[in-house]
């Protein structure tokens, strides 16, 4: 086995151009990215959530704008809220957007809140839950079909042998 560190945003670029047959990677980038690769196992480690983020006293307003790290789920979230709302890409010190006038409100990860008080913002809501994912190239996971089976096993057995603990 030979492994490659990336940056989490580009692992499923290269599991989906087959330059790595499997890789680890939270389900923040897989809705984001939105790549042809295969999901095969919830690892159940990294837990945090994305969420709907702004000021205690917010009311929705005629104009409203939304910065985010993931615009994709941003977009996605609120046209299935039926809401029509102004995207802004940021790529860090998301939670500044909404005290310095920049966005009404956030869409970012959130795992303690911890940040979140710091700079007086509130969850408004929880859009999804986020985990660490195993997933697969699709060629690979047929040609290497059973190394790979094996490994999620394996890694199946751990995951619940984890959660007998807890």
């Amino acid at each position: 086995m030979e492994f490659i560190l990336a940056k989490p945003v580009d692992v499923p670029t290269y599991v989906e151009y087959g330059v790595a047959d499997i890789g680890i990677v939270g389900k923040d980038v897989l809705m984001e990215e939105d790549k042809d690769v295969y999901e095969l196992l919830d690892l159940g480690i990294a837990r945090c959530r994305m969420s709907v983020i702004g000021l205690p006293d917010w009311t929705p307003g005629i104009r409203q704008r939304v910065a985010t790290k993931y615009p994709n789920v941003a977009s996605r979230y609120f046209r299935e809220q039926g809401q029509q709302v102004e995207v802004v890409k940021l790529n860090g010190s998301i939670e500044l957007a909404p005290l310095i006038g920049l966005a009404d409100r956030i869409v970012d990860m959130v795992e303690t809140g911890q940040t979140l008080r710091e700079n007086g913002l509130v969850e408004l809501t929880s859009i999804f839950e986020i985990t660490s994912r195993l997933i697969a190239n699709r060629v690979s996971y047929r040609m290497k079909n059973g190394e790979i089976q094996r490994l999620c096993d394996r890694l199946q057995k751990v995951i619940h042998a984890e959660a007998s603990k807890s």
